[in-house]
C-alpha cells in the first residue's frame, strides 16, 4: 500500500554533510564575504565555548585544591629534557634547504602570544626573508574551512591535523592561507600534503573586522602561499 493512500508523508533522507559543512550550515555562496571569514564565523562559537568551559574548570574549587597539592610535590629531577619537551622539537630548515625553498612551519615562528595583537616589528629577519620566494611547505588541509571536497582553490594549511591551528586560540604562525593560482585546484585528503608556490607576508588582508578579534587578537593569519601545486 502506498504511503500517500494512508495520508503519510514519506521521509526525505537528510543530506550527507561535506567534510566541513554540516546540514543546515550556510554555504559559501550564501554570503557576500571571503570564504575564510565565513570559516571563522563557523569556528568562533565553538572556540568561545571551549574557552568558557576551560575557564569554568580552572576556577572550580576542586581544580584549585588539586593545583595547590601539586605545587607542594618536589620536582622530578630525574625526568630528562627530552621527556619534558616531547612533541615540541623544532625542525627549522638548514640554509641549504631554504635556498631550495624547502621550509617548515618552524621557519615561520616569531615571538607572539596566542590571541595577541600582531605588530610588524615582531617578525624576525629569518621570517621576512621568505617573503616573495618560491617555497614548498608540508602540512595538513584544515577540513573545517572547506565547502567542498574536490576542485578546491582556497584553503588553510596548518601545522598538524588536530584542528587547533587556525582562528581563536591558535598561534598566528601555525597556519598559512593557500590561494591557488587561476586554473589550479586540489582535492581534500587527510594525509599531509606539500604545497608549492610563492610565499607572501600579508599583514592587511587577514585582519579581524575592525582589527579586533577574540582575546585581543588583530589577525587570524598573516602568511599565504600563491599555490602552484599540492602533492
Amino acid at each position: 500500500m502506498k504511503s500517500a493512500a494512508l495520508g503519510i508523508t514519506p521521509l526525505t533522507p537528510a543530506p550527507t554533510p561535506k567534510s566541513a559543512q554540516l546540514a543546515g550550515y550556510p554555504s559559501k555562496d550564501d554570503f557576500h564575504m571571503p570564504w575564510y571569514k565565513i570559516s571563522l564565523a563557523v569556528l568562533l562559537p565553538f572556540s568561545l565555548l571551549a574557552v568558557t568551559a576551560a575557564t569554568t574548570y580552572a576556577d572550580s574549587p576542586k581544580t584549585a585544591s588539586t593545583a595547590a597539592e601539586t605545587s607542594k610535590k618536589p620536582a622530578d629531577t630525574d625526568q630528562s629534557t627530552e621527556d619534558r619537551t616531547k612533541g615540541v622539537v623544532e625542525r627549522k630548515s638548514s640554509e641549504a634547504s631554504i635556498a631550495k625553498g624547502d621550509i617548515t612551519f618552524d621557519d615561520l615562528k616569531f615571538d607572539i602570544e596566542k590571541d595577541a595583537a600582531f605588530e610588524k616589528s615582531a617578525l624576525t629577519p629569518d621570517v621576512k626573508r621568505l617573503d616573495g620566494i618560491k617555497v614548498k611547505l608540508r602540512g595538513y588541509i584544515l577540513p573545517s574551512t572547506l565547502f567542498k571536497d574536490t576542485d578546491i582553490d582556497q584553503f588553510v594549511l596548518v601545522r598538524d591535523n588536530q584542528e587547533c591551528c587556525f582562528g581563536p586560540g591558535a598561534a598566528l604562525f601555525d597556519c598559512v592561507i593557500v590561494e591557488m593560482l587561476p586554473g589550479r585546484t586540489t582535492d581534500f585528503v587527510t594525509r599531509p600534503v606539500t604545497v608549492e608556490g610563492k610565499f607572501k607576508i600579508d599583514t592587511e588582508k587577514y585582519k579581524y573586522p575592525g582589527g579586533k578579534g577574540p582575546g585581543g587578537a588583530s589577525h587570524f593569519a598573516i602568511f599565504k602561499i600563491e599555490g602552484m601545486n599540492v602533492k
